[in-house]
């Protein structure tokens, strides 16, 4: 088994596609669903935690700016270390990610050992 990162990412700033709060509790339901089931499954190389939608970007000019990418509408929402045999695997699990539901995606890369 390989251990994978999975990066989860969506549109955080476009209004009209952010969902309610009440949409959001749902969404969130999932989310521990899964990672749930991920676990059960024995399917998870790293803790879990959530991370705020916000941040900063520190510029190989050494400046800071607010995050995570002023410029784009994609930010990463979160990640997770899962384990699989390989990147079809990995992918299949991803595939199961609630990050879909609101029209995100999920980058996939393998650990270097």
């Amino acid at each position: 088994m390989n251990d994978f990162l999975l990066v989860f990412r969506r549109d955080y700033k476009t209004k009209e596609i952010q969902p309610s709060p009440e949409q959001l509790q749902a969404h969130l339901c999932r989310w521990r669903e899964w990672v749930n089931d991920l676990r059960a499954r024995d399917l998870l190389a790293r803790p879990v935690q959530p991370w705020e939608a916000g941040g900063m970007v520190l510029q190989n000019d050494k400046s800071v700016t607010d995050g995570p990418y002023a410029e784009i509408k994609e930010s990463i929402g979160g990640f997770i270390v899962i384990k699989a045999g390989s990147y079809e695997e990995a992918a299949e699990i991803a595939k199961g990610s609630p990050i879909f539901e609101l029209g995100g995606t999920v980058e996939i890369r393998m650990a270097v050992v």
